[in-house]
């Protein structure tokens, strides 16, 4: 029997409501906001994620699946490397909404120059080659948003107060949301106190695991977010970034604090918050549930540089993405079920000998609007009563011989049990109304 790959889920019925339920809400929270939806390919160069995520990244050294034809295997299988290849040869499947999305705002010049920032937003599959676990597959999906052009402390903060109001749509019991937030620095600062914090990792080489001394030549930073115990108790000393900012950044997230304190939004801030890519600048942020033993269920920044890494102009950018797996767990810790069913639907119920005249009555009522169903397997009355409760439905439809020779049907709630008897010609009608 063929089965799906380990790390990935089948999307369907209740799990495939709370999806579209997800990417309801995304759409009326972002709308009000101004954004806009796109889709990029789940397919990019490498370059691409190269580029944005960061060379050092686990995500590009260890996660990212990588896509080779038939002939391109064969040919690197004989070879034993990739040399030779061209870029548009060296393919992956995406791992992260935000690289993709700035690449088509490059290609497609959706920031023009003296023109107002691009705002959009995306909902699709994502990539990484993890060992699955609770909340953590090899195809997951994501909920962002990217915000082009926009540099004003405001846009930070507006952007968080999105987030938290998309969270709260959802279903989630705003006190249970943590809200952390922290300042990375830029390209003015951040060197010199990365510099710091590879020096810091080194004089105490003897405590830290293997990773984080490979991490303090490519990348220190991400030492604060090792997860062995002891590296967080050793790095727990080491210099914090909000101690090393320059002025310009230093007030840029001050702003951001007080537009959140305007705004009315709770928040902590956590010094050691570095969040797990390369692109990033100033203002990071990220959202976990109390309880939920999921882990982060969002997050974002701003990333002022990425833009000219794609290939375009110098262009202020910032965003945010969220896990759809996590919160779906993470809102059942809540007892909210993020695909309760949808609303009941209209059955339409026969005999035998009328089965004929019911197309014309489901055709009806489905051009009304109504969700409608109706047997196709010839079962008997009461096997069509039973099917009705099963499917949910709040009304049923029945038409036997006498009905259809009186042009009438009877119109059953399916809860109260009551019938009556309703012209056909008005059926469709009656029953919208009834429904909304």
């Amino acid at each position: 029997m063929a089965q799906r790959v380990q790390g990935t889920e089948d999307l369907y019925g209740g799990y495939m409501r709370a999806w579209q339920r997800m990417q309801d809400v995304a759409r009326e929270t972002f709308g009000v906001y101004g954004f806009s939806m796109i889709e990029t390919p789940a397919i990019e160069q490498v370059a691409t994620f190269v580029h944005g995520i960061g060379e050092s990244t686990d995500v590009v050294r260890k996660e990212m699946f990588r896509v080779f034809s038939g002939a391109l295997v064969e040919s690197l299988l004989a070879k034993g490397s990739e040399e030779g290849l061209k870029a548009k040869q060296r393919l992956a499947l995406r791992p992260e909404g935000t690289a993709g999305v700035v690449r088509a705002a490059v290609q497609n010049n959706l920031v023009p120059q003296g023109s107002a920032p691009a705002k959009l937003w995306y909902a699709g599959p994502m990539f990484r080659g993890e060992r699955p676990q609770k909340g953590r597959l090899r195809q997951f999906h994501q909920v962002g948003v990217e915000w082009l052009g926009a540099s004003d402390p405001a846009s930070d903060a507006e952007c968080i107060v999105m987030l938290m109001q998309f969270f709260e749509r959802l279903g989630f019991d705003a006190d249970s949301l943590r809200l952390t937030i922290n300042s990375m620095g830029d390209a003015a600062c951040r060197p010199a106190y990365r510099e710091q914090v590879r020096s810091f990792i080194l004089d105490h080489a003897d405590q830290m695991c293997d990773d984080c001394l490979e991490r303090a030549e490519l990348n220190p930073l991400r030492a604060f977010d090792c997860k062995n115990p002891h590296c967080a108790e050793v790095m727990a000393d080491a210099p914090l970034v909000p101690d090393h900012l320059c002025d310009e950044c230093a007030a840029h997230y001050a702003q951001v604090k007080r537009y959140l304190d305007e705004a009315g939004v709770r928040y902590e801030e956590d010094p050691t918050l570095v969040r797990g890519l390369d692109y990033y600048t100033r203002t990071v942020f990220e959202v976990e549930v109390a309880g939920a033993g999921v882990g982060a269920i969002g997050g974002g920044g701003r990333y002022d540089g990425l833009m000219e890494l794609e290939g375009g102009k110098p262009t202020p950018g910032l965003g945010f993405a969220v896990g759809f797996e996590r919160i779906v767990l993470a809102l059942q810790t809540q007892g909210v079920d993020l695909g309760a069913s949808e609303e009941g639907c209209v059955y339409v119920a026969c005999t035998p000998d009328v089965r004929a005249s019911v197309f014309g009555t489901v055709l009806a009522l489905r051009n009304a609007g109504v969700r409608t169903e109706s047997d196709c397997q010839g079962r008997s009355l009461k096997s069509q009563f039973k099917q009705a409760d099963k499917v949910g439905a709040r009304l049923c439809v029945v038409l036997g011989t006498d009905e259809v020779a009186a042009g009438v049907a009877t119109l059953r709630d399916m809860h109260t049990h009551e019938q009556e008897q309703v012209e056909l010609s008005a059926l469709a009608a009656i029953v919208a109304e009834r429904m909304r």
